[in-house]
């Protein structure tokens, strides 16, 4: 569903990325796991469109039509959806609001205020959301936890093709970790692709990957199953950096 080809990216004069190839399929959950500054997020960025990165080489096909040239409004409307590692805050815009807007803004059939209230307020309570955690202000004020589940949140009301979570694991404690693995694992089908960019082991334990592969210094350096996961975890990454 989406190809990365030999996909080449600077920052600020920088190569971050150097030569990345992955195939991410449909039906497919596919993880990337790295150390912290191999390029993770940065790809992440990339595949959404953010303007700061400059590509100098390769492609990113969907559905084997080349992207690169697409804004990320029109990624996002062509079905890719990114949590963010960090959300920002945004003081004055209500969660609900800011996601009918985003949901109407993709969508061909625009939702009425009521049609989609009864949308939301479903996705909540399948996340444990309380009624009034929709009236509150984008991320404003909001624990780490709940800015997590914020982003699943929109996952499951946008109902994307291809998800990239990056990070959306990171700092949750034992319960809404469970709580994250389950709307990933309710968001998830066969027409659908997630990219899950993650650090621990534990949520690979409750969101079953397809694929691994390791990113290391803007490459990828290593592909396989959950068996590489387990190895990861006892000896690290330094045998890789080796190789």
């Amino acid at each position: 569903m989406l190809e990365i080809k030999n996909l080449h990216v600077e920052l600020k004069g920088k190569e971050i990325l150097e030569g990345v190839n992955l195939n991410l399929e449909k039906g497919k959950i596919h993880a990337l796991m790295g150390p912290n500054g191999s390029g993770k997020t940065t790809l992440a960025q990339v595949l959404m469109g953010d303007p700061k990165y400059h590509v100098t080489g390769g492609q990113i096909l969907l559905n084997g039509k080349d992207i690169l040239a697409l804004s990320p409004d029109n990624r996002a409307k062509s079905g890719i959806f990114l949590s963010f590692q960090n959300p920002i805050e945004i003081e004055g815009v209500k969660l609900s609001t800011f996601l009918r807007q985003a949901y109407n803004a993709i969508n061909r059939k625009k939702l009425s205020l009521l049609e989609f209230q009864e949308l939301l307020e479903k996705r909540a309570e399948e996340l444990g959301m309380p009624r009034e955690f929709l009236s509150r202000y984008l991320n404003k004020g909001f624990s780490g936890g709940e800015k997590k589940k914020a982003e699943i949140l929109q996952l499951l009301v946008l109902n994307p093709k291809i998800a990239i979570l990056d990070e959306t694991d990171s700092g949750l404690d034992i319960d809404s970790l469970k709580i994250i693995a389950k709307g990933i694992n309710s968001f998830m089908d066969k027409n659908k692709t997630i990219l899950l960019i993650t650090h621990y082991k534990r949520i690979l334990e409750q969101v079953k990957p397809d694929k691994v592969s390791i990113m290391i210094n803007g490459k990828i350096v290593s592909h396989g199953s959950d068996e590489l996961v387990n190895k990861l975890e006892e000896k690290g990454y330094g045998w890789l950096k080796e190789q």
